[in-house]
């Protein structure tokens, strides 16, 4: 679909005709933080004056989905989202792309940038990319920053295009590699030409199978890197490009190939040619068939014959001239001979570097010299072990793809399949690459020292099992301290690359913040109405703290009448408080069965939970106040509540999200002060339904999946989960802290309003995702969590959570 840019109204906003906006949000995992940005971009369009719609993309799937309709009347579209979406539907239209976190904290500064967006396809759909959707906007393939400007969080290109290519990789790792180790185990026999199985069987036909899934492992690495730069005219090219770099038969490579590095390069080459063919400006007529045939085919050539006779000569140089090298060092220290081959194996398995140096040992067996193999297989199956290992080691630094990976490259680790760490070396070239030639290095040096010998072209512990290594206790222990130093190191780099990432975050965030708030709001006075409003600014200190500063106004009259905010009529409010906390205090009055005639408004300072006894209507805002006015109590307002629990029943009765959640799973206050603690008072709570048959197991796992990951979303919110048939059936708890807790929420906020959900394996599914949906919609709307935080009892809670749906 082709679409004409529509350039905003130039008075488009609050004093103008408003925008006709759309948005994206999808996150890796699609629960919380989809639809908190989604929530988010709405309220903050709506009160901009601004049409928006906002398709979800989620772990239940696609929802309020896109038309080409909606895409065709957009002023300008924004894409909150750390991974990727397809923006082919967009073609001429404004595009900004920014990270998901930016839809949840920089709302309006969003809104405003799109509209100066630059337009996806550039002119006219870009020219070359017309007729199919796939013209780039400014960059590579339009996945960069499509709005430029400060505080844009999207993931670089290459990260994402990486990232990509290594997610839809990963199937044809484990499919082929289990494949392979499962026939080896069962049908494979040692030989001096390395384990095989005989010609003719069963299990040769399931080896088969296997290494069709590893031959075409890199070709999907590549050809998705290229599709996530340059769109569906990059796939072709970045797929046989990628069969090329590991087919050395073609570059005059006999033994070895350009392996799992060679395709990344041909997948970036890929993306960004086409890329850059996509820029050339061609007659209307072409455009049609550019992205189809002509861009795929130009590309292809290109690349291939780009690959064969110009990448391919230096390739295939480098391993004739290492494996002379090598030669040459048959008579040094066992020890060195055997720390070099173990990092050659280790760099780059199954390219150029490590083929030179599994072919020096294999081709050395049939002169009688097996202690070079021996130290070869030692070094061999370190990389999947250790990068196996290093997923249970700190299992919070990997996502859940990469764990079951993780458990897949162990299995493979023991068949001496190397490639099972590939996808980790991909995915994090700079740390695992590193890891994995130490851990070789160690593997390599002490199975040469003890004088290992394998006589058969293979490696693993499989070799050993099956009788063809000589030194079976010293070649584990290689094996084992190899492998461990893999996971320790991997884990160490990664932990550190982290953390660094997070402190440069959150550098970029307070510096965004001092610049944006250029000294407090003020807030204003308001008239009339029928609710309370509280505006808050936002101020940096001298020592770079940002502090909330909270303007309470408190507006009586809900029936209508007029009440000026000013401390008299009947209502009044504290001002010049300042609230170091994002959630206000606000206490809001619930109509009684009968309205008294009285609209009066009680004036609170500390506590917010003002309300006049006598009015049947009225709002009080509160704060810990440190101005004038902020303490009193005035009129009739000491008590709050209206009238209390009478209009509520029962809260125990009150049921709230499907009945999960009720006046059993509610606490006022949570005792706790710290996240441990906190969980299991909260499963604590949930036990009192009779729906969790064992707390202590609730809580492990709950505490399990905060090691993956932190549930705190920031806004003060945290919501625990638990996946668990600890529990009998689906439940809901909620608690507030006065304090806060630490979650390690990231935007630094404790946690004062915690949710905690729970649910049974057999009811993880769509249930487990529906209730994070509704809260994390929900909880974006400050109102809503100033009332939640505000409201004085049980019976007040349930009513205010009674909203959520």
């Amino acid at each position: 679909m082709t679409t004409t840019p529509a350039d905003p109204p130039a008075d488009a906003g609050r004093s103008g005709q408003g925008l006709k906006l759309l948005a994206v949000t999808a996150c890796p995992t699609g629960i919380a933080h989809t639809y908190m940005a989604a929530e988010k971009l709405t309220q903050t369009a709506r009160s901009l004056g601004h049409q928006i719609k906002v398709e979800t993309q989620g772990s239940i799937g696609a929802e309020n989905v896109l038309s080409d309709n909606d895409v065709r009347e957009a002023d300008g579209i924004i894409i909150a989202a750390d991974k990727e979406v397809d923006r082919s539907r967009f073609a001429g239209k404004r595009v900004l792309a920014v990270g998901v976190a930016e839809g949840i904290r920089h709302p309006e500064q969003l809104i405003e940038r799109v509209r100066s967006a630059p337009v996806y396809g550039g002119a006219e759909a870009g020219g070359a990319g017309a007729g199919g959707g796939t013209a780039p906007s400014e960059g590579a393939g339009g996945r960069g920053d499509s709005g430029g400007g400060r505080g844009s969080r999207e993931r670089s290109v290459a990260y994402k295009a990486l990232m990509n290519g290594v997610s839809y990789m990963i199937p044809f790792v484990v499919v082929g590699g289990l494949l392979i180790a499962i026939s080896l185990a069962v049908g494979g026999h040692p030989t001096p030409e390395g384990l095989k199985i005989p010609a003719g069987s069963f299990w040769e036909d399931v080896n088969n199978i296997g290494t069709i899934g590893f031959q075409l492992m890199v070709p999907i690495l590549s050809g998705y890197i290229a599709y996530a730069i340059g769109d569906r005219p990059a796939l072709v090219p970045g797929m046989i490009g990628g069969w090329i770099a590991t087919h050395g038969e073609l570059y005059g490579m006999k033994d070895a190939s350009a392996g799992f590095i060679g395709g990344i390069v041909t997948g970036f080459l890929a993306g960004y040619l086409v890329v850059w063919i996509k820029k050339v400006e061609v007659p209307k007529f072409a455009r049609p068939i550019m992205p189809i045939i002509v861009i795929p085919i130009v590309a292809t050539t290109v690349l291939g014959l780009f690959f064969v006779y110009v990448l391919g000569r230096p390739i295939s140089w480098v391993f004739t001239h290492l494996t002379g090298w090598l030669s040459g060092m048959t008579g040094t220290s066992a020890i060195v001979l055997g720390a070099i081959l173990g990092l050659m194996i280790a760099f780059d398995m199954g390219g150029p570097v490590n083929k030179t140096a599994f072919l020096f040992g294999s081709g050395l067996i049939a002169s009688g010299n097996q202690t070079v193999m021996g130290m070869c297989a030692a070094a061999i199956p370190v990389m999947p072990l250790g990068q196996g290992l290093a997923t249970l080691i700190r299992r919070r630094l990997y996502s859940e793809q990469e764990r079951e990976t993780g458990m897949a490259a162990l299995f493979m680790g023991l068949f001496g399949i190397s490639e099972g760490a590939i996808p980790f070396a991909a995915a994090r070239p700079a740390q695992v690459i590193p890891a994995n030639m130490l851990g070789g290095a160690v593997a390599g040096a002490v199975a040469g020292m003890a004088g290992v010998a394998d006589a058969v072209p293979h490696g693993g512990p499989i070799v050993a099992v099956l009788g063809a290594v000589d030194g079976v206790p010293l070649f584990f222990v290689a094996v084992v301290l190899g492998a461990v130093v893999t996971a320790l190191t991997t884990v160490t780099l990664v932990d550190v690359a982290e953390r660094r990432k997070s402190g440069a975050e959150r550098e970029r965030e307070a510096a965004a913040a001092v610049a944006d708030a250029g000294g407090g709001v003020d807030g204003g006075r308001v008239g009339g109405g029928d609710g309370g409003v509280a505006d808050a600014g936002v101020r940096a200190e001298a020592d770079g703290t940002v502090v909330a500063e909270l303007v309470a106004v408190a507006v009586g009259a809900a029936m209508g009448t007029a009440t000026a905010v000013d401390g008299g009529g009947g209502a009044g409010a504290g001002a010049g408080g300042e609230v170091r906390s994002r959630t206000a205090a606000v206490g809001a009055g619930v109509p009684g069965a009968a309205t008294a005639p009285e609209q009066g408004v009680g004036e609170s300072g500390a506590d917010g939970d003002g309300l006049g006894r006598d009015g049947g209507h009225g709002v009080a805002v509160g704060c810990e106040a440190s101005g004038a006015g902020g303490g009193d109590v005035g009129g009739d307002g000491a008590e709050g509540g209206g009238d209390g629990d009478g209009d509520g029943g029962d809260p125990a009765g009150a049921e709230v999200l499907s009945g999960y959640l009720t006046g059993q799973t509610v606490k006022t206050q949570l005792v706790a002060g710290e996240k441990e603690a906190a969980i299991r008072e909260m499963a604590e709570l949930a036990a009192g339904t009779g729906r969790v048959a064992d707390v202590d197991a609730l809580v492990r796992v709950a505490l399990a999946r905060e090691a993956q990951g932190t549930t705190g979303l920031g806004e003060e919110i945290a919501i625990p989960h638990a996946k668990t048939d600890a529990v009998t059936a689906p439940v809901v708890g909620f608690a507030r802290s006065a304090d806060g807790i630490d979650w390690g929420s990231p935007d630094g906020t404790p946690a004062r309003l915690v949710f905690m959900i729970a649910v049974p394996e057999a009811a993880a599914g769509d249930e487990h995702l529906r209730i994070l949906a509704l809260l994390s919609r929900k909880l974006m709307d400050a109102d809503f969590r100033a009332r939640l935080q505000g409201a004085e009892d049980k019976a007040a809670i349930l009513r205010v959570l009674g909203e959520i749906h």
